[in-house]
């Protein structure tokens, strides 16, 4: 017995659309608050995304590019700050 029909191709398509601008938005929100987290999640997304191959490769990898961002600024504002955590 099965409950739910069977994913289709347009769903996996759509699936990694979504993974695409969401590591956009993720890898641009992480450039501000919570990059240690938000970061890791955009490379995540976006590499996913690529994997599966999305329509949208422009903000897969935009998405990617900005998780790679968010780290490299964390890692900067520890070296000049000392802490494990930046503020304004």
């Amino acid at each position: 017995m099965q409950l739910t029909a069977p994913a289709s191709r347009r769903t996996g398509i759509r699936d990694t659309d979504g993974m695409a601008v969401a590591s956009f938005i993720l890898g641009l929100l992480g450039l501000l608050v919570l990059n240690l987290f938000l970061g890791p999640i955009a490379i995540v997304l976006a590499s996913v995304a690529l994997w599966r191959g999305t329509e949208r490769r422009g903000r897969a990898l935009l998405g990617l590019g900005l998780g790679v961002a968010d780290l490299l600024v964390l890692a900067a504002f520890m070296e000049f700050d000392s802490t494990i955590s930046w503020s304004f």
